[in-house]
């Protein structure tokens, strides 16, 4: 242990106190007064991990890295700039959180020489990572809902809870658009389609923000487009794909909702590191977009510089190399930026670079409060700390029922009959609550990890949602397969169980977990698209016994259904959390019109990845080029009710607008069928002559709008030139090019019954900065039958 007793104690009264001076003039004074060990302190950070005999780790090779101080101590005697994860590593309660928490704050404020405290974050993925707190349904089910507005009412429920206990930082969201479907991460992202992406990771952003608890928008960047969907793997993508379809959803989220943190990719592009690239972390992010906040890496992505991509000797030189490409801050703990004085001494690494990150932190830190004379950790009185109340339960029962798709129902099926007879309920996730959650839920996230079953939370499975709906003479379960192990003995008794029922529900899916301890997750990623295990072999014994089916996938990422694309009615729901086997019995038996829009697609075969909506012609099915066919099954945007929908006059103001100019774009949209719903109106762009390959159409606005029967509002998009915007042959420039555009409106990718054009007169515009990001729309008439 460092003994501290003998160090000065910490001055209330230095100048950089002074609340009332200016932020930067304060940090200027701090800086000055530092040595260099206290300035690298506030680069690095401490995790205090959890116990040794427990099975499986919460980050990548968690077990390899061991650089970092083992004590706290240790990593403290100069300062610190974050505490990881007090609350996310191992079961404690709020009140052990909060008492570690401060315990660590103590330590800093009155034993080290500065007296500063450290930014404490936690992972806020799908509600706080820690015991008891609420499971929200995971970030591909933010997109199936399209409504921003109800995902930042989330977050900032989030927020509330995070800074009840303290927190000053949550490791969320995830912009990554989906490239690749086998990714294990795809439920972690909000889907393939960078505006929707966008859209809903700003939103987050502001409802975390809301709350005081900085937002860390991750992983900056091409995480997602890894080789074969491998985690890590190398990225090997265009510029222009690049800028135009993983870059756009980073910029939403620092420009238009203020993102005060950015985390690093792991991976690299086309051979450069994420965290070491200048470009990216500096260039991109600050100079062209603005953004003042920290970067901060992802859990030891700094030392993965040297083991990893090996473009380092040793770890001082992987922390002198992430550092000035513009990372501030090592996670989870300091194993490379520890190293770096010697690097100072040598002349090697110059001092302003040092200077620059910690200016950054103690930046922060001031906004924060914490370098204020007398700070103390802030938060609710440890005891009164609720962290699964009713109000975030009703908060994530509404964000689970929003987020559910219908994907067919063809045979009128759904809903249920009130009394539907006796129902077969088959399936492996039927009786497993965790299906529910998302890899980084606390119950798959750290709880699964200790063998006892336990949960942290409760949470019904479907099975249980089903017989509370209907009855337990009504139900009888099997079933059937396991999640993932090749055991078919009880497909059979599935089998006889479907015959002797009225109606089967049949609900295949995911367990998520983390580096091959799920069938979704991080680091569990998928050879093909086929359900996991022998679930394709149930789903064809059950279809085959002539019962009525409700196929219900409960799954992290789009698979290929099989012969489910048969059955009567299918049920998408994408790790819907704490609430969501509630809200899918509730849209079965027709308590809950079903709203949700697929943010990735269906797809109809095994392979053929990647492959997503977002393609020039070429990529898209081509008869007489390629034998492969890439449509799927049930496209982007595709979602049925159980009323139905018109859309109408459609309407531009303008035909020819300038290069800097704006349209109109007007609709109505009418309930015509005979019960309550929710639309989600959806527009999209072409642009069928340009200098390099385009997509045939991208999602460029969208609108959900509640309406009850009969009512119909009008609808107007402010679509601004800025939209068409590409990267052209030049690929370090944004440009609008004049021409004829293709606007189309409908109820998803595939399904655009309305088209109108316009053209883009005048010269060639460059936008390569502060361009218009979103297209804002309005309600300018409701009418009713």
């Amino acid at each position: 242990m460092v003994d501290n007793t003998r160090m000065p104690l910490p001055d209330s009264q230095a100048p950089w106190r002074d609340a009332a001076k200016p932020i930067s003039e304060r940090v200027e004074l701090l800086l000055a007064a530092m040595t260099l060990a206290e300035k690298l302190a506030q680069l690095g950070s401490y995790w205090p991990r959890s116990p040794d005999d427990v099975e499986g780790e919460v980050a990548p090779m968690e077990d390899a890295m061991s650089a970092a101080p083992s004590t706290f101590e240790a990593a403290a005697e100069f300062g610190l700039g974050h505490l990881t994860r007090v609350f996310g590593a191992s079961p404690v309660s709020p009140a052990e959180g909060v008492a570690k928490h401060r315990a660590f704050q103590a330590f800093l404020t009155s034993k080290t020489r500065l007296g500063i405290g450290a930014i404490a974050h936690e992972e806020c993925l799908t509600g706080v990572t820690t015991l008891g707190a609420t499971v929200y349904p995971a970030s591909i089910a933010w997109g199936a809902t399209f409504d921003p507005a109800l995902i930042e009412q989330m977050a900032a429920a989030i927020g509330a809870d995070m800074s009840k206990m303290g927190v000053h930082q949550g490791l969320s969201p995830l912009l990554d658009v989906v490239r690749d479907y086998r990714w294990g991460r795809v439920e972690e992202t909000a889907g393939e389609d960078p505006y929707l992406v966008g859209c809903v990771g700003a939103a987050y952003v502001r409802g975390l923000q809301s709350q005081g608890v900085l937002a860390t928008v991750k992983h900056f960047a091409g995480y997602s487009a890894s080789r074969a969907g491998r985690n890590h793997a190398p990225v090997s993508m265009g510029p222009r794909e690049f800028a135009d379809v993983i870059l756009p959803p980073f910029e939403m989220a620092v420009r238009e909702g203020q993102a005060r943190s950015v985390m690093n990719s792991y991976s690299d592009v086309d051979g450069q590191p994420a965290a070491t690239n200048h470009w990216l972390l500096t260039e991109v992010l600050r100079e062209n977009w603005g953004f003042t906040g920290t970067v901060v890496s992802d859990y030891w992505s700094v030392p993965f510089v040297q083991t990893m991509h090996r473009t380092a000797a040793d770890l001082a030189q992987a922390g002198a190399q992430a550092l000035a490409a513009g990372l501030d801050i090592e996670l989870p703990e300091t194993a490379a930026y520890g190293r770096l004085a010697e690097l100072v001494a040598s002349g090697e690494l110059p001092m302003d670079v040092i200077d620059t990150a910690a200016r950054r932190v103690l930046t922060q830190k001031a906004q924060l409060g914490l370098l204020d004379a007398g700070w103390e950790p802030t938060g609710a009185e440890p005891d009164s700390i609720d962290l699964d109340s009713p109000a975030n339960r009703a908060l994530a029962a509404q964000v689970a029922e929003a987020s559910i798709i219908l994907l067919a129902n063809g045979a009128g099926l759904l809903p249920l009959a009130p009394t539907p007879g006796k129902v077969a309920v088959i399936g492996p996730v039927a009786a497993e609550p965790r299906s529910m959650f998302g890899c980084y839920s606390y119950p798959n996230h750290v709880m699964s990890r200790y063998g006892d079953g336990s949960m942290g939370i409760t949470a019904p499975s479907l099975l249980e949602a089903l017989t509370s709906q209907y009855g337990q003479d009504a139900v009888v379960y099997r079933q059937g397969c396991p999640i993932l192990d090749e055991d078919r003995g009880g497909i059979a008794t599935a089998v006889d169980a479907a015959r002797a029922a009225d109606v089967v529900v049949l609900a295949v899916g995911d367990l998520a977990g983390l580096f091959g301890r799920g069938t979704s997750g991080e680091g569990c990623d998928a050879e093909t698209l086929a359900l996991p295990g022998v679930q394709a072999e149930l789903v064809s014994a059950v279809m085959a016994a002539g019962t009525p089916v409700v196929l219900v996938a409960i799954t992290g990422r789009p698979y290929c259904l099989g012969d489910g694309v048969r059955a009567d009615a299918i049920i998408q729901a994408f790790m819907p959390g704490a609430e969501g086997a509630g809200a899918i019995a509730r849209v079965l038996a027709g308590q809950v019109n079903p709203s949700g829009k697929l943010p990735v697609g269906i797809p109809a075969g095994l392979g053929g990845q990647p492959s997503t909506y977002l393609a020039p012609p070429l990529g898209l099915a081509s008869e007489g080029i390629s034998n492969l066919d890439p449509t799927p099954a049930y496209p982007f945007g595709h979602g049925l009710s159980y009323t139905e929908f018109a859309l109408s006059d459609l309407e531009l103001d303008a035909a020819v607008i300038p290069p800097d100019g704006m349209v109109t774009v007007r609709v109505t949209v009418r309930n015509t069928g005979t019960r309550a719903g929710a639309e989600v109106v959806q527009l999209y762009l072409g642009d069928p002559v340009a200098q390099v390959t385009r997509p045939t159409k991208q999602l460029v606005g969208f609108a959900k709008v509640a309406l009850e029967v009969g009512a119909s509002v009008r609808l107007a998009f402010q679509l601004h030139a800025d939209r068409t915007a590409f990267t052209g042959l030049d690929p370090g420039r944004r440009i609008i090019e004049p021409g004829e555009f293709r606007l189309w409106v409908g109820a998803s990718s595939a399904d655009l019954p309305l088209e109108a054009r316009f053209a883009i007169g005048g010269d060639v515009r460059d936008v390569s900065r502060g361009r218009v990001l979103t297209t804002p729309w309005q309600v300018e008439a409701v009418g009713s039958s």
